[in-house]
């Protein structure tokens, strides 16, 4: 395992403190859903929110390994490493966003964040996906 692998894993596993805490508020809302007022929408895009987010760290720390066994260039290398932590911020972070707001029932304007992050996860993916066949 190379240094830069490392040294990505490592503070990929440090944000997983973060996941936990949005669990954390999860079961809060769960517990008491009068208290935080939140519609049936915002509940469902938070409980997505918080799934995707450690789906995608999970996978991103698949894909810092894997990244040193694909033949890439230095730039491909340092999008598929930096790409697919990134991607789960804002993936997660588009569901929160679209759904905030006193009373919201559909997503608002930050739906954009969402969607960039699907396009910045896809570019990885492929990325990788290309330099591990080529080096086949």
């Amino acid at each position: 395992m190379s240094t830069e692998t490392k040294i990505v894993c490592g503070v990929i596993l440090l944000t997983f403190s973060t996941i936990q805490y949005g669990g954390y508020f999860l079961l809060t809302i769960l517990r008491n859903p009068a208290k935080h007022g939140l519609t049936d929408f915002q509940k469902s895009m938070f409980r997505a929110g918080h799934a995707h987010a450690g789906v995608i760290v999970m996978l991103s720390l698949i894909c810092e390994i894997l990244s040193d066994y694909a033949l890439l260039g230095s730039f491909s290398m340092w999008l598929v490493r930096s790409r697919t932590p990134m991607a789960a911020i804002l993936i997660s972070g588009g569901f929160f966003a679209s759904a905030s707001g006193k009373g919201a029932t559909k997503p608002n304007k930050f739906i954009w964040i969402l969607y960039f992050g699907i396009i910045i996860l896809a570019t990885a993916l492929i990325l990788l996906g290309v330099g591990l066949i080529r080096s086949a």
